[in-house]
């Protein structure tokens, strides 16, 4: 927690030391009030000297607005460096995540990095907020009232120097248990987010199966799980604050009692006694500010403990920083006895020794069973993955070779679930190319045939798309997706069974634009239906990962058995003999 703390506040030391010293300004001002009060007690009350008093008062009001405006001016910056950490935390969070890869985040699992990025910095910087307006001065503040008060009345400071074992016993009690229950809160609110989010996504499934009442109640567990480890936390500081107090009260009842019978036989001053319990107070308040640390610590430092995790998760897919960021040619694509493997403890391969090429005008489809390895296949072009053997070349080049974003700018990916953003259409457009121009995007959404749609909503590209793209069908979610990529023109379109949910009619003409659209550029299409790739140059039958079959529509009807079933179960007699 340490480490992580001082790495987080190290852009802001500036700020910090300057926070320091108003903390200690205002804590020298606030412990120098009760020796002024003991002298008007003393010498101003006891010798009626209404003059001494004046001037005594006027002194303590002015030093009191000193230690306002000090006090005030640390709590403003410390709230900032506090707020401006968040900031910094949550932009590097989001940094470190958006470079995970899609199995990084399965295994740490997106709810749980939504809360590290959320929940997990708030309790960081509460803590910070904490630390800085209240905490720093609070050493001080504690040791010179200790001297204070020894230094007033040793026999008294006994009493106080008595109870701090028990003070201590109990806060470090405190951390001690409230570690492992916060731990178990955090995880709580993982499961709370991610049966959230599940069910959110899934809410049309729930009520098809009529399954409301099943999800209630395991919401309903997790969240009692969650309510039962935040009552233990409250009900532990709600008994640590009374105790601490009880014991303060007795202290303050015994000093009394004391104080007393000194004053009586002429061994203490009243103004003497006044001063040592404003000076007790100081010292217990330090020290209660320090309880409340400990108790905020083991929340926070879990907090902090599940960030460092993300930045110290090391990404599968690494950047090539001095890598080749242009070519001479452009989209030429090229497998070279391709295996790839899931990272994890089998190691099977899910794609074996594939290898084939793709040029420029050129379009090359797979098509094969669930599971053959299609989509995984085309994933390691953008380095989605990472080949386990081989290599994938693009332009005579390893993808291993290029900076990250040069290789993506080559490519336009069109996943087969559209993924469209929150904003209007123009905006999602723009995704693909950033100063897109209206003619542009008119002319990409006329290709991906979605023209009709879009211009019949009543504000057109200014239309504002739902969260996931809800608001429109998964026809229109595919060509918006397509027109995405259209207006990037890039050199390879990489088409991932982003026809699925067209129907045959606007497939065909879209298909047919695509390929007057993309004459200087390579065109790699999965597919399930072998209508939509039966005009490819090149088809790749894959099967359990293996290539069973390469060539044209008609010559692996001739020579691939497994195309030739898959053509049988979806066309014609009449269509398979043309």
């Amino acid at each position: 927690m340490t480490g992580f703390l001082r790495r987080v506040l190290s852009p802001y030391r500036g700020l910090l030391i300057l926070v320091i010293l108003l903390q200690l300004g205002q804590s020298f001002f606030a412990m120098y009030l009760p020796t002024i009060n003991s002298r008007v007690i003393d010498y101003g009350v006891a010798n009626a000297d209404a003059a001494y008093i004046m001037h005594q008062g006027i002194l303590m009001l002015g030093i009191a607005l000193i230690q306002l405006l000090l006090s005030t001016l640390a709590g403003i910056f410390g709230a900032k460096v506090a707020l401006m950490t968040g900031r910094d935390l949550r932009e590097q969070v989001y940094e470190k995540l958006i470079h995970f890869s899609r199995r990084m985040i399965g295994s740490m699992g997106a709810p749980t990095l939504i809360t590290r990025a959320t929940n997990d910095v708030q309790q960081v910087i509460q803590f910070i907020t904490f630390l800085f307006t209240a905490i720093i001065a609070a050493p001080m503040m504690f040791i010179v009232s200790l001297y204070m008060v020894v230094r007033t009345s040793p026999t008294l400071g006994w009493y106080v120097l008595g109870s701090l074992p028990f003070l201590l016993g109990g806060v470090v009690a405190i951390a001690i248990y409230s570690e492992p229950i916060s731990k178990m809160q955090q995880k709580n609110l993982d499961r709370i987010n991610g049966i959230l989010r599940e069910n959110l996504s899934g809410l049309r499934v729930i009520r098809a199966f009529v399954n409301e009442r099943f999800e209630e109640k395991r919401f309903e567990e997790v969240n009692d799980a969650y309510a039962t480890s935040s009552k233990k936390l409250f009900r532990l500081m709600s008994v640590a604050q009374p105790a601490f107090f009880f014991l303060f009260n007795i202290v303050m009842v015994l000093i009394i009692w004391s104080g007393s019978v000194q004053i009586s036989t002429g061994d203490l001053r009243v103004g003497d006694l006044i001063a040592f319990i404003a000076s007790i107070f100081h010292a217990l308040f330090s020290f209660m500010l320090f309880a409340t640390v400990f108790m905020m610590y083991p929340r926070a430092a879990v907090s902090a403990g599940r960030i460092q995790d993300v930045f110290d998760a090391q990404p599968l897919i690494k950047d090539n920083p001095n890598g080749i960021t242009t070519t001479a040619t452009k989209g030429e694509l090229v497998f070279d006895h391709v295996t790839f493997a899931y990272p994890g403890p089998s190691q099977t391969p899910v794609i074996r020794d594939i290898s084939f090429t793709a040029s420029p005008g050129e379009t090359v489809a797979f098509i094969g069973s669930t599971g053959s390895g299609k989509s995984t296949l085309i994933q390691l072009i953008p380095r989605f993955y990472d080949v386990s053997q081989g290599h994938v070349l693009i332009d005579g080049s390893d993808v291993r070779e290029y900076q990250l974003a040069a290789l993506r700018q080559k490519i336009g990916y069109i996943p087969q679930k559209a993924v469209l953003f929150t904003g209007t259409i123009a905006d999602n457009l723009r995704y693909g190319k950033e100063d897109a121009t209206k003619e542009q995007m008119l002319r990409a959404l006329d290709i991906a045939q979605a023209t009709d749609f879009v211009l019949s909503l009543p504000n057109g590209l200014d239309t504002v798309v739902s969260e996931g793209g809800s608001n429109f069908s998964g026809g229109q979610k595919q060509r918006l997706a397509i027109a995405r990529a259209i207006i990037r023109q890039p050199e390879i379109f990489i088409f991932d069974d982003s026809f699925s949910a067209l129907d045959y009619a606007t497939d065909a003409r879209l298909r047919e634009r695509l390929r007057a659209e993309t004459t200087e550029s390579t065109t790699l299409i999965v597919a399930q239906r072998v209508g939509t790739i039966m005009d490819a140059d090149k088809i790749i039958v894959l099967n359990e990962g293996d290539v069973v079959g390469i060539g044209t529509h008609k010559e692996l009807l001739k020579n691939c058995a497994i195309y030739y079933d898959i053509a049988a179960s979806q066309l014609s007699e009449e269509e398979l003999l043309k």
